[in-house]
């Protein structure tokens, strides 16, 4: 059998020892650290006639909450896109799955919605799902909502 030697070294007492730097939690955040990001307009969906009614159509898809997220459909990311041409808009929009209990309500809600919107003359919703909807397609809002930020 081998035998096994250790060097011992003595610490005075009298040595400073350095304090650790403070935990991240600990350290004091800056008061209006998520004040630009929450007050930051959403950005248009595309550039063209009839934007302001885009954005009407937009402020009334917010207005409809998936029942079992605490999150509007829009900023889910559940619309992938609004179209509108000569007072008919057209709404791509997903389900988080196919098997969403409300399949078969919720394009139903969207087209009413939309036609509710002053400018709207005709509404048609396209339901897809391709892309698949992932949590990715989500708004920085919705996340933080969600305590995933």
């Amino acid at each position: 059998m081998t035998e096994r030697t250790f060097e011992v070294q003595e610490v005075s007492e009298a040595a400073p020892v350095a304090k650790a730097p403070p935990l991240r939690a600990q350290q004091e955040r800056n008061p209006d650290y998520l004040e630009g990001f929450l007050n930051k307009a959403p950005e248009p969906l595309h550039a063209g006639p009839g934007d302001d009614l885009v954005g009407e159509i937009v402020a009334a898809l917010r207005q409809i909450f998936d029942p079992e997220i605490p999150v509007n459909i829009y900023d889910l990311g559940l619309i992938y896109n609004v179209e509108v041409a000569d007072g008919h808009a057209v709404v791509t929009m997903t389900l988080t799955t196919p098997h969403c209990p409300v399949a078969e309500t919720m394009p139903g809600e969207v087209e009413m919605r939309v036609m509710s919107v002053p400018g709207v003359a005709s509404s048609e919703v396209n339901l897809v799902w391709d892309p698949a909807w992932d949590p990715g397609k989500m708004s920085d809002e919705a996340k933080l909502e969600m305590g995933m930020l």
